[in-house]
């Protein structure tokens, strides 16, 4: 306790050189610069993290229940009825997902598509908020009625496709069902006519390369499925229930089922933002350690300029070990009062920037979904910084150690 009252005196004493006080600031400076940036790039990462679970939250549902062996489940539309009898749930929709040929005009790409209920759709997702153009229609305003189609942006990009009340193109789908003849191979699938009324932009790859939306009862009738089949059922909680929650209680209740939150459903895409963000930490922490290497020169200095106040204690019986805890003590306080500072003004840009939205994003505002850098400061990444912060000076004070005398 004695060596970090004496080390806090000589932090903050005046230096017989002037040249020690300057070294002590711009290490100070280089340890606050290296720990605000940390801050603020944690903070645009999580910020990141919230945009990607905005988008997807227009379209995938906050939980879904999925078969855990083969591809459907057979009462999924029982299964869904159920579920809207509990408290906890305010809607659950059947859906229908596949692969597919899409064909409009002279191209061709496989897309996958899938069967949405219309009649629940917009209770368990947001996809109106998702259609840059036309709307959302099970089927077309023409008489004959084709089932409509609603392709995302890649498709529709790829095939020249617009959103428009007559026929568009053709989906086609290997038969399940029935013998094959190979001198009619066409007669080997089953197709589908439909009508392009709108085009889908989730500002994620997986949704905006080749996925089309169609009704659930055209998905059923194009894979051969019976009625109340669906390969999950989406469930939107009720309100005052966390998605969280309802996840946890659906898999107890339904263990034969696999159940997944929207993280999960997209494990993948978090993945990969949480894996840069910390690879992003480390490497800012290597960084920082570089800049708290400045503090070394600084203490080198100090220990020369004290080495008669250590022969004096010395002489009054203070022990080697008790000398060489105040350096260890002096490096640690020079990083932690850098750091400190460093992270107040981290604190304080992130928070600037996730309410007040100061920088902006410089393109063209009609062609983004936002307009400024995502940001939104954790708690948690603050303390994860401060706890780098203290080993980094601690490191450097015991570095220090070489510079004491020895006897």
């Amino acid at each position: 306790m004695l060596a970090l009252r004496i080390a806090l005196r000589y932090l903050f004493a005046k230096k017989s050189h002037r040249v020690v006080n300057v070294i002590a600031v711009i290490s100070m400076a280089g340890v606050a610069v290296a720990t605000m940036a940390i801050i603020v790039v944690l903070s645009v990462f999580n910020g990141f993290t919230d945009l990607a679970h905005s988008h997807l939250a227009a379209i995938d549902p906050e939980v879904k229940i999925s078969p855990r062996q083969g591809k459907v489940i057979d009462c999924a539309d029982s299964l869904a009825a159920v579920l809207e009898q509990r408290p906890d749930v305010e809607a659950a929709a059947v859906i229908l997902q596949e692969r597919a040929l899409l064909l409009a005009g002279d191209y061709q790409m496989p897309v996958v598509f899938r069967g949405l209920d219309p009649a629940k759709v917009r209770r368990v997702t947001d996809i109106d908020a998702v259609i840059i153009d036309g709307v959302y229609a099970d089927f077309n305003s023409m008489p004959d009625s084709i089932a409509g189609m609603q392709a995302a942006v890649g498709v529709a990009v790829n095939l020249g496709l617009r959103p428009s009340p007559y026929a568009a193109g053709m989906i086609y789908v290997p038969k399940r069902k029935g013998r094959i003849n190979p001198a009619n191979p066409a007669a080997a699938y089953r197709s589908l006519q439909v009508a392009m009324t709108g085009v889908v932009q989730i500002d994620q790859p997986e949704y905006d390369a080749d996925f089309v939306f169609i009704p659930l009862s055209c998905a059923r009738q194009l894979l051969d499925y019976r009625a109340g089949e669906g390969s999950a059922v989406e469930v939107k909680a009720a309100r005052g229930v966390s998605p969280d929650q309802l996840a946890e209680s659906l898999a107890r209740d339904f263990p034969q089922y696999l159940v997944q939150g929207r993280i999960e459903q997209q494990a993948d895409t978090f993945r990969m933002i949480s894996v840069e963000k910390w690879v992003t930490f480390l490497m800012l922490v290597f960084i920082l350690l570089v800049a708290a290497f400045n503090i070394v020169s600084t203490l080198s200095l100090m220990v020369i300029e004290k080495r008669s106040d250590m022969a004096t204690m010395r002489a009054l019986g203070a022990p080697l070990s008790m000398t060489r805890a105040i350096f260890v003590a002096e490096g640690w306080l020079i990083t932690a009062v850098g750091g400190i500072v460093g992270l107040v003004f981290g604190i304080a840009l992130s928070l600037l920037q996730q309410y007040g939205g100061i920088v902006k994003l410089a393109a063209d505002p009609s062609a983004l979904t936002i307009d400024v850098y995502p940001v939104r400061l954790e708690w948690v990444d603050v303390a994860v910084v401060f706890f780098a912060i203290l080993v980094t000076g601690l490191l450097i004070g015991l570095l220090s150690r070489l510079f004491t005398p020895r006897q």
